[in-house]
C-alpha cells in the first residue's frame, strides 16, 4: 500500500509557502501560446501544446474541459460531476478514454480493467489554474504512445512555480462553491508550490448534487521540465449524488422534470491519491528522462441506466474498484553523429502494474448491496520497449521511424458470484508497432509551410475480465474469451503553415483501422461484440495571436465512422455515438489593462445513436463567456457566464433500453422499451470568482 497524501498535510504547508516579510513575491513564469513553435519541429499536422496563457481566461463548467483545447475533442457529462466525463473525437465515442491515453505529470489517468469501463479517464482531480502546459498528439505515430493512444494522446504538466500566492474564491447558482489557496516559494535553489482546493455543487438538477470535492497538491521542483526534477504528492477525493441520463419520453410525459431524476440515491464516492517523481538532463552527448509514480485509486459508483425494468425496487448497481498502480518510464536521446546524417535516436522502456484489489459488480437498492454478480481480484501488467530514429536528410526533409513492442500478461480471481467464480485465468499478449513519419519544408515561399506524411500501428488492450472469462456472470451461459489487444493502424497526411504573421493553420486527412470494438460492459459484467470499424476524416485548425493580448482560435472537424460488416440485428453500419462533425471557434484578450476575458462558441453535429442512423442526436450550439476586471496590481473579480444563450440541448444522447417508474408499474416495460436516454445541457449559469494575491 503506498503511503496516503493527508489533505490536512498538506493544507498545513501551505502557509509556508506565503512570502516572508521583505522577500520579493516570484516573477511570472512566461509561456508562450501553442502552436508558435511547431514549424521546424512537429512531427504531423495534428500533434501541439496548449500553454497556460491559452487556459487563463477560459471559461470552464468542469475541470476536464481543458481537454477541448485539443482540436476536435469534445467533453460532456451523462451523469455526476464526481464521475468521469465523455470524450469524443475523430468518430470515436471514448467512452470514458478508452482510446485516448492522458498522462498527469507523468503518471497515467486511464484505468485498465475498471470496473465502469476500460480505459476509464477521471480528470476532476485536475487544478486549472496550475496547468502549465498540455502536449498533445493525435493518431498511432508516435513510439512513445502505449495503450489506449490509438485516437491520440495529451500528457499534462503543471507549472512549478507561480507569480505569486493567491487564494481564490468562487460562488454561483445552484450552490455552487470553490476555494482555491496556490502558492510557490524559493527555497535555497529548490521551489515548493502547494495548492489546496475545497469545492461543493448541487447543479439544476431536481434532486441536489451535493458534490463535495477536496483537492491538494505539494510540488518541489529544480529546473525545468527538460533540466530538473520534480517530486509531486496529490490528493483528491469526492462524493456526489447523481442525476442520470434518462428516457427522454419520462420527461416528454411528464412523469419527471427537465432536470428530474428517475432513481433517488445515484451517484458515489472516488479518491485518488498519488507520488510521482520526474528526472531530466541535457548533456553534451543528448538528454535523459526518467520518472516513477505511485497511486492509490477507489471508486463506488452507483447508478440504474436501464430505470426500473427489474421492477419497482430499481436496476440500481454499484460498480466498485479499489487498486494500486506503480510504474515508471525511463529514456535516453542522442545523436549518432556525422556518419549516421546525425540522425537522433531515442530509445525508451515503461512499466507499469496495477494491482486491483477489487473490482466488482452487485446488485444495489439505496446503495445498499442486494446480490453480488461478479467480484474479481486482478494483476496485470504491462512493459513497453520503444526505439525512434529522427533524421534530416536535407534543409526540406526529414523522417521519424519508430518501432515499439509492447506485452501485457493479466492474472485474474474470481472472488464473488454465483455464476463467476470459474471466470479466473491468465491472460498473455504482445504486439509490434512500426511507425514513419515524413515531413517536407519548412518552404518560406508558401508561408512557412510544411507538409505531413504518417502511418503507424497502435492498440488498446481489452477488460482481462473478458480475456478470461468463460460464463456470464448473470445467467452462467457461455462466453467466448476475448483478445487481450486489438490492433489499430493508421494513417494521416497533413500540411502547416503561417499565412499572415502570427495565424498559425493546420489540415490534415487521416484514416483509422480498428481490428475490433469489443468492450467490456461494466455495467453488466460482460464483454460486448462491436465488429471491427474504419474511420475517416478532416481536421482543420487555426490559431491567431495579435497585437493588444488577443488570441483567437478556430477549429473544424469532419468524422465519417462505419462498421466493416453490418449488425446482424438491424443491418445498420454507423458507429452510435461517433460525431460527424464537430466546430468551435474562441477568443480570449487581455492587453494587461483592467479589463480582459474570453468567449467560446462549440457546435456538435447530428450523430447516429444507433447502426442504422435513424435515430439521430439534435446537433446545437452553445457559448460560454468570462469577464474580467483587475481591481488593483493583486486582485481581481471575474464573471463567467456558462451556457451563455440558455440553449436547451442535451449534453448526450443514446439509444437504448429502459424503463420508468410509471412504466414499470403499469406493467408496460417488459424486458425494456428502446428509445432515447438524454442528459440535458445545464441551464445559464452565473459564477462570479475573486483572486486575491499575496
Amino acid at each position: 500500500m503506498p503511503p496516503r497524501v493527508s489533505l490536512a498535510l498538506l493544507a498545513a504547508a501551505l502557509p509556508a509557502l506565503a512570502p516572508a516579510a521583505g522577500v520579493p513575491t516570484l516573477q511570472e513564469v512566461t509561456v508562450n501560446a501553442g502552436g508558435q513553435g511547431e514549424i521546424g519541429l512537429a512531427d504531423s499536422a495534428t500533434e501541439g501544446t496548449v500553454t497556460a496563457r491559452q487556459l487563463a481566461n477560459r471559461p470552464l463548467l468542469r475541470p476536464a474541459e481543458v481537454m477541448e483545447t485539443i482540436p476536435g475533442l469534445v467533453v460532456t457529462q451523462h451523469s455526476g460531476d464526481g464521475k468521469a466525463n465523455q470524450y469524443f473525437l475523430r468518430g470515436f465515442n471514448l467512452d470514458h478514454g478508452s482510446d485516448f491515453a492522458t498522462s498527469v505529470m507523468g503518471m497515467p489517468a486511464n484505468m485498465a480493467s475498471h470496473a465502469h469501463g476500460q480505459g476509464y479517464m477521471d480528470l476532476n482531480f485536475l487544478i486549472p489554474e496550475l496547468i502549465g502546459a498540455v502536449q498533445y498528439r493525435k493518431g498511432v505515430y508516435s513510439a512513445e504512445d502505449g495503450d489506449f493512444a490509438t485516437a491520440g494522446a495529451a500528457r499534462i504538466d503543471y507549472l512549478r512555480q507561480l507569480a505569486a500566492p493567491f487564494a481564490d474564491l468562487g460562488i454561483g447558482q445552484n450552490g455552487y462553491r470553490r476555494a482555491l489557496l496556490a502558492g510557490s516559494r524559493d527555497l535555497d535553489g529548490l521551489t515548493l508550490l502547494g495548492a489546496l482546493e475545497l469545492a461543493g455543487n448541487d447543479g439544476p438538477w431536481d434532486q441536489p448534487e451535493h458534490l463535495k470535492k477536496h483537492n491538494a497538491v505539494l510540488r518541489l521542483s529544480e529546473g525545468s521540465a527538460s533540466h530538473g526534477f520534480a517530486l509531486t504528492a496529490m490528493a483528491y477525493d469526492a462524493r456526489w449524488t447523481a442525476t442520470e441520463h434518462v428516457p427522454e419520453r419520462a420527461i416528454d410525459s411528464g412523469e419527471i422534470g427537465r432536470y428530474g431524476a428517475l432513481s433517488p440515491n445515484d451517484g458515489g464516492r472516488t479518491h485518488r491519491y498519488s507520488l510521482s517523481g520526474e528526472w531530466a538532463r541535457r548533456d553534451g552527448a543528448g538528454s535523459s528522462r526518467a520518472s516513477a509514480y505511485v497511486i492509490d485509486y477507489g471508486l463506488n459508483l452507483f447508478s440504474a441506466p436501464s430505470g426500473f425494468i427489474g421492477g419497482p425496487q430499481g436496476d440500481q448497481h454499484e460498480q466498485a474498484d479499489a487498486r494500486t498502480v506503480w510504474g515508471g518510464q525511463a529514456s535516453r536521446s542522442a545523436s549518432a553523429g556525422p556518419a549516421l546524417r546525425h540522425t537522433l535516436f531515442t530509445v525508451g522502456v515503461q512499466l507499469r502494474q496495477d494491482r486491483i484489489r477489487s473490482v466488482g459488480l452487485y446488485a444495489t437498492e439505496d446503495r445498499q448491496r442486494r446480490d453480488t454478480v461478479r467480484q474479481d481480484r486482478i494483476t496485470e501488467t504491462a512493459a513497453g520497449l520503444f526505439v525512434e530514429a529522427r533524421t534530416d536528410w536535407l534543409p526540406w526533409l526529414r523522417s521519424t521511424v519508430g518501432l515499439r513492442r509492447d506485452a501485457v500478461d493479466a492474472r485474474v480471481t474470481a472472488t464473488g458470484g454465483a455464476f463467476n467464480l470459474g471466470n479466473g485465468g491468465e491472460a498473455r499478449a504482445g504486439q509490434t508497432s512500426p511507425k514513419l513519419g515524413i515531413v517536407l519544408g519548412p518552404f518560406e515561399a508558401l508561408g512557412q509551410s510544411e507538409f505531413y506524411a504518417n502511418w503507424g500501428h497502435g492498440f488498446h488492450s481489452n477488460d482481462a475480465r473478458g480475456a478470461t472469462s468463460t460464463a456470464n456472470p448473470v445467467d452462467g451461459s457461455a462466453v467466448d474469451r476475448l483478445p487481450l489487444l486489438v490492433r489499430a493502424r493508421g494513417s494521416e497526411i497533413g500540411l502547416r503553415a503561417m499565412p499572415l504573421p502570427g495565424w498559425h493553420s493546420s489540415l490534415a486527412l487521416w484514416r483509422m483501422d480498428l481490428a475490433s470494438e469489443l468492450v467490456f460492459v461494466g455495467d453488466e459484467g460482460v464483454t460486448e461484440p462491436k465488429g471491427a470499424s474504419r474511420r475517416h476524416g478532416l481536421e482543420w485548425s487555426n490559431y491567431y495571436t495579435a497585437a493588444h493580448g488577443l488570441i483567437v482560435d478556430g477549429d473544424l472537424a469532419l468524422a465519417h465512422a462505419r462498421f466493416t460488416h453490418p449488425n446482424v440485428d438491424n443491418g445498420g453500419t454507423r458507429v452510435p455515438n461517433a460525431i460527424p462533425l464537430t466546430a468551435s471557434l474562441g477568443a480570449t484578450v487581455d492587453p494587461g489593462g483592467r479589463w480582459f476575458g474570453g468567449v467560446r462558441l462549440r457546435y456538435l453535429g447530428a450523430y447516429p445513436l444507433e447502426e442504422t442512423g435513424r435515430e439521430k442526436s439534435t446537433p446545437f450550439l452553445m457559448a460560454n463567456l468570462k469577464l474580467g476586471y483587475r481591481v488593483d496590481a493583486r486582485t481581481r473579480i471575474t464573471l463567467d457566464v456558462l451556457n451563455l444563450f440558455d440553449r436547451k440541448a442535451n449534453d448526450i444522447e443514446y439509444w437504448g433500453g429502459a424503463c420508468t417508474r410509471g412504466e414499470s408499474a403499469s406493467g408496460t416495460c417488459g424486458g425494456g422499451i428502446d428509445g432515447r436516454l438524454v442528459h440535458p445541457l445545464e441551464p445559464r449559469t452565473l459564477r462570479l470568482g475573486l483572486r486575491v494575491a499575496f
